[in-house]
């Protein structure tokens, strides 16, 4: 009775459209869930997240769970998790998204889920890593592990905001490091972020993973903001 009196002097509203959810609705409503524009990218080795690092860096496989419009539903939603503290908006679309990739072959040999990592100044300034969140998600879904600590964020970098493709790669180049190699060596590292425009910091990291012997790496994001 008191959650449901509380719903009502402050009710509950799906992050992507800002209507109000239903009792047995968390986070985002049904309607969105079943009509957010999905790419299905990860069904198509040869989709345009994949094309982004062709010739570039050897990915496995690459895929987006939406596509990303200035000012649609998935813009909001990214908004709600990256600046709003919404948490577990990040938790929510990884376990929807983890579903469709478990039935993929292109990841069913998934080994482990790394996100891309913050510098400990933006995780103290925003209170958490969104990429872990969405991480957490497929990891629950996927039924695979995840590892934040391998890999992390030497330098803080400016945002990637407004930079052009190279720009963008030369804010990110050498920020990123690895721990330790051993664990990971011969396994198949899922890389995640929340959302991806140019690729220049996906491709950072995935080179720096490259240093791992034997390391196969797949991609996917929340989003994909096509130029």
């Amino acid at each position: 009775m008191l959650n449901d009196f509380i719903s009502l002097i402050f009710p509950q509203v799906c992050v992507s459209c800002g209507k109000s959810l239903y009792k047995n609705e968390h986070t985002i409503c049904t309607y969105c869930i079943y009509h957010l524009p999905k790419t299905n990218y990860h069904l198509d080795n040869d989709n345009p997240i994949a094309k982004i690092f062709w010739g570039r860096i050897n990915i496995h496989s690459a895929g987006a769970f939406y596509g990303f419009n200035k000012g649609g539903k998935v813009q909001h939603l990214i908004h709600q998790l990256k600046y709003k503290g919404r948490k577990e908006v990040g938790f929510t679309v990884g376990k929807l998204y983890g579903y469709e990739l478990k039935e993929c072959e292109s990841f069913k040999t998934v080994d482990t889920i790394i996100p891309v990592p913050l510098h400990d100044k933006k995780i103290k300034k925003r209170g958490y890593n969104q990429s872990e969140s969405f991480a957490e998600g497929l990891s629950a879904s996927m039924d695979v592990s995840t590892d934040f600590k391998t890999l992390f964020r030497a330098n803080e970098s400016e945002t990637q905001t407004k930079k052009s493709r190279f720009n963008r790669w030369q804010n990110v180049e050498s920020v990123f490091q690895l721990r330790e190699i051993n664990s990971l060596q011969g396994k198949h590292v899922l890389l995640v972020d929340d959302v991806i425009t140019t690729g220049a910091t996906l491709e950072a990291c995935a080179q720096t993973l490259m240093q791992i012997p034997d390391i196969k790496i797949s991609i996917v994001t929340i989003a994909y903001a096509s130029n």
